[in-house]
């Protein structure tokens, strides 16, 4: 114990290893879906599946052992969701490039995030954002993954008129009904749990609805349908098969850039660097603001670590054989859970380095079980809201891009569009106020921006016009 404490200083941050260890239990059950998506998403690309798997595995812990020991934080990380959809369905399958020379340039990706890391370029970013905006993109963020647990859970569901609509319980209830309403008890239950004070009331609540689905199945009133989407809540029990790791690894190496032309290589590459770079800084304010964990200056201890994690993560990811590796957005479960240092994270870690050799048994958990998860700490995120509310007149040109934050993020379905559009409002309103206060000196002060700032929004509207 006293070597976990040397390491991790858990008494510094006011909490104990069995807070730490659920936190991290919480994070990996809520992110383990990613052990099953990812591998049918890029399997679409022609990649073998139980490769994927076992990269994506291995990826993630290899990544978030770095962020445990070097920032010690309690940030996960993995394959991120968007980048490899884009990956599979817009760079191999649109643009006809191997999925070999796609993995290439995550690869260089990673490179060049090392290199911005190690110059401190990405903590710069991080520092310019202005205190209203990080808080958005907490709440921001809080809206997205609640809106990604109601889908995860069937109760949100697409509509030909209103593009989304709440599911019909009657019309499938042996399916999808069945599981919306297990993920709303679930909700229910977290809830209670959370409000009467009961630690590890997150993880619980996974667990009780879980058991719940399996009482469901045993009973009839859910009947799993693979093909479908809906599996069976019962867990899992199988071996990896470790020699298909071979057809993946060290693949990105086997490229011919001649054939695919530099100038779509490198598109590519900054299309992937663009989006991740503001989806891992997006995610590391969330969760900080939501666990306390940044200073009276709006900067977080050890940023520049935590940044260069999700870089060796993706450049070691691209290696094996997965996508870009970053910080997972549910990591603010476990934060939310009382995960507050790099034990957290490790938890994750061997969670994943485990899951690499009993993938069946941890990807067995239903995704009706883990959303009431994301619903809740998405609450628990939303709570910042209330700091923007109360700011007086003096900061509505911070207040109105903070919002525009906000609702791009669930809206447009992205992190990183969430904050372009909230740092091009912010210095757009920043300074046609300045100009109107040369007319009407009167007017309410704004706040100064950094020069930073300035080159993020123009980046972010050259991005808009070019990528």
């Amino acid at each position: 114990m006293g070597k976990i404490e040397k390491i991790f200083k858990l008494t510094a941050h006011g909490t104990n290893v069995r807070t730490e260890i659920m936190a991290g239990v919480t994070t990996f059950l809520t992110m383990a879906y990613i052990l099953v998506v990812n591998p049918n998403i890029l399997s679409a690309a022609g990649m073998d599946a139980t490769a994927v798997l076992v990269a994506t595995s291995l990826g993630s812990a290899i990544a978030t052992a770095v962020m445990a020991f070097a920032a010690n934080l309690p940030f996960a990380l993995s394959a991120g969701m968007g980048l490899n959809a884009f990956m599979a369905y817009t760079v191999v399958i649109g643009m006809g490039m191997t999925w070999q020379t796609a993995l290439f340039a995550v690869f260089i990706e990673g490179i060049i995030f090392i290199i911005l890391t190690f110059l401190k370029v990405r903590e710069a970013i991080f520092n310019a954002i202005p205190m209203k905006l990080k808080i958005a993109v907490s709440v921001g963020i809080g809206l997205f993954i609640c809106f990604i647990g109601l889908q995860n859970a069937g109760i949100v569901v697409a509509s030909d008129s209103t593009l989304v609509t709440l599911v019909d319980f009657g019309a499938d209830f042996r399916h999808g009904g069945i599981c919306a309403l297990l993920a709303l008890i679930g909700v229910l239950i977290t809830a209670v749990l959370y409000v009467c004070k009961i630690k590890g009331s997150i993880l619980i609540g996974i667990v009780e609805t879980w058991i719940l689905g399996i009482i469901a199945q045993a009973t009839g009133l859910y009947v799993p349908n693979p093909e479908a989407g809906f599996f069976s809540a019962y867990p899992q029990v199988g071996i990896t098969d470790f020699s298909k790791v071979s057809e993946t690894f060290g693949q990105c190496f086997t490229v011919d850039l001649a054939k695919v032309g530099m100038m779509t290589f490198v598109s590519v590459v900054f299309a992937f660097l663009f989006v991740d770079i503001f989806d891992s800084i997006g995610t590391l304010i969330g969760g900080a603001e939501q666990g306390g964990l940044l200073d009276e200056n709006g900067k977080l201890p050890n940023v520049n670590q935590a940044l260069m994690a999700d870089a060796v993560g993706t450049t070691t990811g691209a290696m094996l054989g997965t996508s870009t590796i970053t910080t997972f957005v549910e990591s603010v479960a476990g934060i939310a859970a009382g995960g507050r240092t790099g034990l957290t994270a490790l938890t994750v870690a061997v969670l994943f380095a485990i899951s690499s050799f009993f993938a069946p048994i941890f990807t067995s958990v239903p995704s009706f079980a883990t959303a009431p998860a994301l619903i809740v700490v998405g609450f628990l995120m939303f709570r910042a809201a209330g700091k923007l509310l109360l700011s007086d007149e003096h900061n509505l040109a911070e207040t109105f891009p903070a919002y525009i934050c906000i609702i791009a993020m669930p809206l447009f379905y992205s992190i990183a569009e969430g904050i372009a559009l909230g740092v091009i409002s912010y210095v757009v309103i920043n300074i046609a106020c300045r100009i109107a206060r040369r007319f009407q000196p009167k007017m309410c002060l704004v706040p100064r921006c950094s020069g930073m700032m300035y080159g993020l929004a123009i980046l972010f509207v050259l991005k808009y016009i070019f990528l």
